[in-house]
This record gives C-alpha cells, sequence and structure tokens, in this order.
C-alpha cells in the first residue's frame, strides 16, 4: 500500500476498536464541542446527534474530526504499539466525501485520499510509517446529500499478539478487561457520578470487570444518593473497602494490593474522585496497552475542569538539576482548543513573531517520565513485578512509582486522546497548605532513591524556595517545611508508622500562625490601610528581571526592619492570589490574600524575628541534608523493596 493513500478496504479488516469516534454530550457548550468535532464556517445548516455515535451531516455541510477526542495520535502507535497500519470503520447513509489527512510534526497537512461513499459499511486502511517524530491522521466529511455516520472507530487491523518484557521472554495477550480503581476522601457526590459516568456507556461497561473504591472519609459514597442504583448495577463487580485515611498512596496502593491479591485482572486503570470522566478513555487506555509492543504504563492526560476546553498538559520530566517535576521536552501546558484548534499552526509570517501561539507543538509525540494518578493505567505484570506503592500520603507517589517502573524497563507514556476533566493546579494553594510538608518530604525521599547527581542542586532550589515564603509572609508554610526535612532525616524506617499521623500533626504546627487561619472574607476586617509605591502587577518579557531588581533591593532593605504592629490591626493590602507575588508582599507588614479556589481569606503579618529564626533552621537542616544525602542514600534504597511489598501494606491494611 502507498504511504500516500488510504485504501478501502474489500472485505472486513477492523479486528478491534481502538478508539471510537465520538460525538459531544447533549447540552455541552461550543467549546466543548470543539473536542469532538469541527463545522465549516460555510455551513447553512448544522450537523445533529441523538447520541454520542452516529451524527446526520446536512446536504452541503461540512465537519472535521481533527480534534482533540477523534484525531488519532498516529505518532504515538507508531511508536508504541504493535500496529503498522489502522482502519477506519465507519457505516453510511447516504452520500458523502471522505477525506482523509495526516499532519507532519510541526502540524503541516498532507492530504492523503479522498473517497465518495454511499449507504453501507466502509473501512479504510491507512499506514502509520510517516509518524516518526509526531503526527495525527483524521477525516473530514462532506455531505452530497442528508448523510448520517454510525460507529465509526479507528481500529486494529489484527488481534494483539504476545508482548515483549524487558528480561526478552514473551507475554501473553491479555482479555480486554480492566479493573477500575477510584480511592475517595469525604467527596460523596464525586465519588457517586464517577460510579454512574463508568456504567453510563454498555461499550465501556463491557470491558470494567471491577470496580474497587477505598473510602478514607467520614462522609460516605454510601450515604449518597444514587449510590444503591450504580453498585446495582455492577453487582458483583463492585467492591468497598473502608479504611482510615491513608492518603493518596494508601488509597492507591490498596486498589493495586486488591487487584492484585484478589481478582485476575490483567490491567488495573487508578483514577481520582474529584474528576470528569470522558468514558471511552478507559477504552482506549486499555487498548493501548493491550496493542503495545511492550507493556509500560499508560497514563491519560488531564484536561482543566474549571475551563473544559482547555488541557492542562501534554507531559512532564524530572529535572535531574534539582530534582524538580517539570515539564518534558516539547511538551504544551494550558493549551486552548477551542482558540486554538489542531489546525490553528500559524503561517511563516506569525512563525517570526515569538508572541504569537498556535497548534503546531500539539502534533510533535512527547516523550515522558510519569504521569499523574488523576488517571494512570497498569497492566498486571508491571504490578506484580516492581511492588506497591511508597507509603508517602500524597505527593511524588505517582512520580516514584514511573521512576521505578523505568528502571525495571517499563516505561509510562501520556496518550492523547485519553483524558480526564480534573481541577488545574494552578487552581489550588498546595504549595503552601498543609500539602506543602509532604511536597518537600516526598521529594527528598524520591530524590534519595533516584537522584544521582550533586544534592546541593535540591538544596539550593529549596533555599530560594523558602526565601519566597519568606518574603510572602508564609511561615506556616516554613515551619511545616522543616518538620518534612526532619522526618526525610529520620529515614526510611518509620514511613509507616507516620502515614497516618503525619497530616494531623502538620494540622496542628500550622494552627501557630496566622497565614494558615483562613477567614471568611476580607470584608470581616478594617479596610485595607493602603501601601502607596508597592508594585501590584508583574513585569515580564526579556527585561523583566532586570526591570525587578531595584524591587528586590527596596524589598531587602523592607524586610531588615522591625514591622509596626499597627499593620497587624488592619491590612495594608487586600490581594488576590495572582496578585500576591514576593515583590508586592515583601514590601508590607501585612496583606489580606484570598485563597485559590476564592473560597476566604488569610490574614498574612510580617514577624522579621519569626522569619530570621524560621531562615536560620532552614539553613541548618539543609546543610545537615546535603552532610548526610549519600548515607540516607543508601539507606532509602536499602529499604524500597520492604516499603513496596504486598506483605508490608497488607499489616497496613489489616490494622484498619
Amino acid at each position: 500500500m502507498s504511504t500516500s493513500s488510504a485504501t478501502e478496504a474489500t472485505g472486513t479488516q477492523a479486528k478491534e476498536p481502538l478508539a471510537r469516534i465520538l460525538l459531544p454530550k447533549r447540552g455541552e457548550p461550543n467549546d466543548v464541542r470543539m473536542l469532538y468535532l469541527l463545522e465549516a464556517k460555510q455551513n447553512n445548516n448544522r450537523p445533529r446527534w441523538s447520541n454520542r455515535t452516529t451524527v446526520t451531516v446536512p446536504a452541503g455541510a461540512e465537519v472535521s474530526f481533527e480534534t482533540y477526542f477523534n484525531a488519532f495520535p498516529a505518532a504515538y502507535w507508531r511508536r508504541w504499539s504493535q500496529l503498522e497500519s489502522v482502519v477506519l470503520s465507519v457505516e453510511v447513509e447516504g452520500s458523502a466525501t471522505l477525506s482523509f489527512y495526516r499532519s507532519k510534526e510541526d502540524g503541516q497537512r498532507i492530504s492523503i485520499a479522498h473517497h465518495d461513499v454511499e449507504t453501507g459499511h466502509h473501512e479504510f486502511e491507512l499506514p502509520l510509517r510517516n509518524f516518526e517524530d509526531g503526527g495525527l491522521l483524521w477525516f473530514d466529511v462532506s455531505a452530497s446529500a442528508d448523510t448520517t455516520l454510525r460507529n465509526a472507530a479507528w481500529c486494529a487491523p489484527h488481534a494483539p499478539k504476545p508482548q515483549t518484557l524487558p528480561d526478552g521472554t514473551e507475554y501473553p495477550v491479555q482479555p480486554r478487561k480492566v479493573a477500575v480503581g477510584i480511592p475517595t476522601f469525604n467527596r460523596p457526590t464525586d465519588a457517586v457520578a464517577a460510579l454512574d459516568a463508568l456504567r453510563s456507556d454498555p461499550f465501556v461497561d463491557d470491558v470494567i470487570e471491577y470496580v474497587l473504591m477505598p473510602d478514607q472519609g467520614n462522609q460516605h459514597p454510601a450515604d449518597e444518593p444514587g449510590y444503591a442504583e450504580a453498585v446495582a448495577h455492577f453487582g458483583e463487580r463492585f467492591r468497598e473497602f473502608r479504611q482510615g485515611n491513608l492518603g493518596g498512596s494508601g488509597g492507591y496502593s490498596r486498589i493495586m494490593f486488591e487487584a492484585i491479591e484478589n481478582t485476575d485482572a490483567p490491567y488495573i486503570l487508578y483514577m481520582d474522585d474529584d474528576i470528569a470522566i470522558e468514558p471511552d478513555s478507559v477504552y482506549r487506555a486499555l487498548q493501548v496497552a493491550r496493542f503495545a509492543a511492550r507493556p509500560f504504563v499508560v497514563g491519560g492526560e488531564m484536561l482543566n475542569l474549571q475551563e473544559r476546553s482547555q488541557l492542562r498538559t501534554t507531559g512532564e520530566r524530572v529535572n535531574r538539576a534539582d530534582f524538580m517535576w517539570g515539564a518534558a521536552e516539547h511538551a504544551v501546558y494550558d493549551h486552548d482548543f477551542a482558540k486554538y484548534p489542531l489546525r490553528a499552526i500559524g503561517d511563516a509570517q506569525s512563525h517570526l513573531d515569538p508572541k504569537k501561539y498556535d497548534s503546531r507543538a500539539l502534533h510533535r509525540r512527547v516523550d515522558v517520565e510519569y504521569n499523574g494518578w488523576w488517571m494512570c493505567l497498569f497492566p498486571r505484570v508491571i504490578a506484580g513485578t516492581i511492588g506497591q506503592p511508597l507509603p508517602l500520603f500524597i505527593k511524588w507517589d505517582d512520580t516514584e512509582y514511573s521512576l521505578r517502573a523505568a528502571a525495571n524497563g517499563f516505561p509510562t507514556v501520556t496518550w492523547p486522546g485519553a483524558a480526564i476533566w480534573h481541577m488545574a493546579w494552578a487552581d489550588k494553594d498546595d504549595a503552601i497548605d498543609w500539602q506543602a510538608y509532604f511536597h518537600l518530604r516526598n521529594r527528598l525521599i524520591v530524590a534519595a532513591l533516584y537522584h544521582e547527581g550533586d544534592v546541593k542542586g535540591i538544596t539550593k532550589s529549596i533555599f530560594k524556595s523558602s526565601l519566597k515564603h519568606t518574603m510572602c509572609m508564609e511561615y506556616s508554610t516554613m515551619a511545616i517545611q522543616l518538620e518534612a526535612m526532619k522526618d526525610f532525616l529520620a529515614g526510611p524506617d518509620q514511613l509507616f508508622d507516620i502515614l497516618e499521623t503525619s497530616l494531623p500533626r502538620i494540622a496542628k504546627i500550622r494552627q501557630n500562625y496566622s497565614d494558615a487561619v483562613i477567614l471568611p472574607s476580607a470584608s470581616d476586617l478594617p479596610a485595607p490601610t493602603g501601601a502607596p509605591g508597592v508594585p501590584r502587577k508583574n513585569v515580564g518579557g526579556r527585561l523583566g528581571k532586570v526591570k525587578k531588581l531595584p524591587w528586590a533591593a527596596k524589598a531587602a532593605l523592607h524586610l531588615l526592619k522591625k514591622e509596626d504592629p499597627a499593620h497587624h490591626t488592619a491590612p495594608q493590602l487586600n490581594l488576590t492570589p495572582e496578585e500576591a507575588r514576593w515583590f508586592t508582599l515583601a514590601r508590607v507588614d501585612s496583606a489580606t490574600v484570598s485563597t485559590a479556589g476564592g473560597t476566604g481569606v488569610a490574614f498574612r503579618k510580617r514577624d522579621r524575628d519569626l522569619a530570621r529564626d524560621l531562615v536560620k533552621q532552614t539553613r541548618e537542616l539543609l546543610g545537615e541534608i546535603e552532610e548526610n544525602f549519600d548515607g540516607l542514600k543508601a539507606q532509602y534504597r536499602a529499604a524500597l523493596p520492604e516499603l513496596t511489598s504486598r506483605d508490608s501494606w497488607r499489616e497496613v491494611f489489616d490494622a484498619q
């Protein structure tokens, strides 16, 4: 077959669907509909659909499936799968032209073929040769008469074949079944909504062998309306586990433990409870895993729950200089498909302007190092080989698991078109609230396990961050980060012991600091007294850092002075989270700062002597970490097998 053609098959070539062509749910706004199909501006009549797999295109109208959920991520299938081609299968009623296209890694569109189709079942086989670095496949529809398309899907031309394990042995083909695990903590409404979403699509429901739900809170899904109906639907496939609050790692570890010990599920899919689900993503991740050339962790992408046409990120890695999360090469953040659909790749003139943005990068394959557990699928063979998650409560457990999997020959791949909607990180305060303890402690633990560079890159990064917390009057954050460093220095033997007790201990420490106390509103305090001359707007661009130098100098002078107690009665400024930057807060003695969710404010008050003491303790503990890091690395690495064993976790679960 030519590399520039889409051949219509004479017989049934499609063996198994890989991804169905989907229509939006009823009632979705236009920006979300653009994740599924694009309507030509010249259309006099709009396409219509009564279900998610059938669409009628009026005579003379055109639609394109060059969209997030319906374009085929050919570069990923070429790189990671057993397939050399893919088949589009579609049932047609009417008369239309199907036009097939592919893109290059820079988004340039290449026409493949045009086929006039009449009523009947049609299949078209397309090669996957031209996608080494990136590229998508898709098709457009131009209707000659009113034309209905049903049950369109990207399909495999053959059944899955055995896979090759890291040691070179063969791993047999696994059934098309998955255990879906959803840990929940005091989100009963969200948990029931997740169960409803999983049972809403019979096609997806058919591949779900088990639904596993650890309930770690005191507000139970079982008390929520709709729970009984959802559980009745799944019947013996549904299993709930009541346990104490062991955090995300405890919830997910329970899912993996139960799936391995008490089911025969060949695949285990993690999903958060506070999400909106595109059900077909479950099926897509499962098929990716089954048709993989070798087993790997299949990560789902995150769409923004508050801006639902926005893709949060296409992939991440760990920066080895400071051992901190960061973008993978060629990755994209916060891409809005409603503003920049996949075809919005600019032109030669716009490419010369660094201020111009387009969608070219979305066509490039991104190779990642880990995937968040908002949606992540594990072949059973990986879980059986490398063990359970670390007992980290929350943060870095997902990163560590992928790093451990990679060390055992199992990479992680973040897969386009398989996604959930989740609250974006920017809409949370987790870098400064109680979670800051886990951010830092667990970062150090995972670094001890996998970092091979100079530890001073890590400690320098931590100290720089601590100085920013000082300038922003985030003393509670600094205080619990001191606890994080102490607990890291205490070694791995106590990790299981403090799994349930760390959060209450940290919460108690935070009560001693005003910046951790959330008031209902700034209106509950006296009106702000003002701070003339204090900058409140960020300076960006090429000269941004230079322009901030005088601000830094003035901030340093202010921080050396004793604070004015008068400003601790009435705030000088009321700030939004976006305005609460170091160059503003370091020039005042008090300010209210709204929470990221807009539910209240923290009244921050500068305390020079407290800040000095916190910085001094930070510097001392970082010095201790530098001095003992090699020994700590040896301790944590030696303890890893026990920390991740099912027997160790069994003791934890049996004690619940």
